[in-house]
């Protein structure tokens, strides 16, 4: 008798094995509607930029806004442990690669000052434009009413993985069916990459979930723990737990897609996958207005026992606007990203995000490759 598996395994599929399959109709780029909300919050654009020292300030945060879009400010960074940031920013970008780590492990023992917080947080809201932050969920507790006073309109908690039931030594952790009611500002958690998982977090009353374990271009945890799910199959899983919660409940809880994508294409599949919003960390420390001075680095690169991430310089290659919504002259996806969307949209039949999310998906390994025989061989001559 054939001795039966010890566990089953399932074929999982990241953006390079899929590709999206043309509506029946068409629709001018120009007629589709691609906002999205979280909670009573609408955004033009949905973009949302990473928690990550590398990408955000309060100065990137006020031009992605002003633009549609939303970034998410790091409030355990060094935004919030110096009081003038763009030195050390000079410092992580000027280090070798081999000493880079323990010099951001060392920038990071730096405590986290309130004052800081607030200031940065009125800085953004100054400017007009809606204001996310970040903390992880050993410091919500404490940070969050300061979040809340400065005037902040969203708070992500964010960590490698967050379930909604976490064991530890601690008396009373972090519960999110508490912390929401507390709060009079959304709350989305992230990340996970699970359909019981996100299902869980969605039925605490959060207001969003965040997609994805290791996808990122800086985060090496894939590496250093082994875990992770690809981010197409990651995205539907979490896609059907919004669709059933909302059947079940009547609320609809937005997902967002968090890391692994490279360029349009990449963000449309997202899109088809199932997600409401993106978000993305490499893309936008390649703009001249990110402070990382072309450098890309993850909020566990710098932990004190086990970093999971590295500085990956990425250059600066272009403007947010440019990135965003063109017009380019680049061929390979990395820019005008709002017009790939719409034109994806447009090309499936898609007249806004919920549609885009009935596109069909076939796997396709060689959706990238098929007919490209030249680009290939001139690529290689570079």
């Amino acid at each position: 008798m054939e001795r039966p598996q010890y566990k089953k395994l399932r074929q999982t599929y990241g953006f390079d094995d899929v590709a999206l399959v043309p509506g029946d109709i068409t629709i001018n780029p120009d007629q589709t509607d691609i906002s999205f909300s979280i909670d009573k919050l609408t955004f033009s654009i949905p973009i949302v930029a990473s928690a990550m020292d590398g990408v955000v300030d309060s100065s990137f945060a006020v031009a992605l806004g002003k633009l549609g879009g939303l970034a998410v400010l790091n409030l355990e960074g060094v935004q919030t442990r110096y009081s003038e940031p763009d030195s050390v920013l000079e410092k992580i970008a000027n280090a070798q690669p081999q000493e880079v780590t323990a010099l951001l492990q060392k920038i990071y023992t730096e405590p986290i000052k309130e004052n800081l917080a607030g200031e940065r947080i009125r800085a953004i809201k100054k400017a007009g434009v809606s204001c996310a932050v970040s903390l992880t969920p050993a410091n919500t507790k404490r940070m969050s009413p300061i979040v809340v006073e400065a005037g902040a309109d969203i708070l992500v908690v964010q960590s490698t993985v967050t379930t909604a039931r976490h064991v530890s030594k601690s008396y009373r952790g972090l519960i999110f069916s508490e912390l929401v009611k507390q709060l009079p500002i959304p709350v989305v958690v992230g990340n996970c990459v699970s359909y019981s998982a996100c299902r869980k977090l969605m039925e605490t009353g959060i207001h969003g979930v965040l997609v994805g374990v290791g996808p990122g271009a800086a985060c090496t945890t894939r590496e250093v723990l082994g875990v992770g799910v690809p981010q197409v199959t990651a995205t539907m899983d979490c896609a059907a737990a919004r669709e059933d919660y909302f059947k079940a409940s009547g609320r609809y809880v937005p997902i967002i897609t968090d890391g692994g994508m490279r360029n349009g294409g990449d963000i449309c599949k997202a899109f088809a996958c199932g997600a409401d919003a993106v978000m993305l960390g490499s893309i936008f420390a390649q703009t001249k207005e990110a402070p990382g001075r072309g450098n890309h680095w993850g909020m566990a690169t710098p932990h004190e026992a086990l970093p999971r991430g590295t500085r990956v310089r990425v250059g600066i290659r272009s403007t947010l606007e440019k990135i965003l919504l063109g017009p380019t002259s680049v061929t390979d996806g990395t820019e005008n990203l709002v017009g790939a969307l719409r034109t994806a949209m447009g090309v499936c039949g898609a007249r806004n995000i919920k549609e885009m999310h009935q596109t069909e998906v076939v796997i396709a390994p060689s959706i990238k490759t098929e007919g490209k025989f030249f680009q290939m061989m001139q690529a290689s001559y570079k």
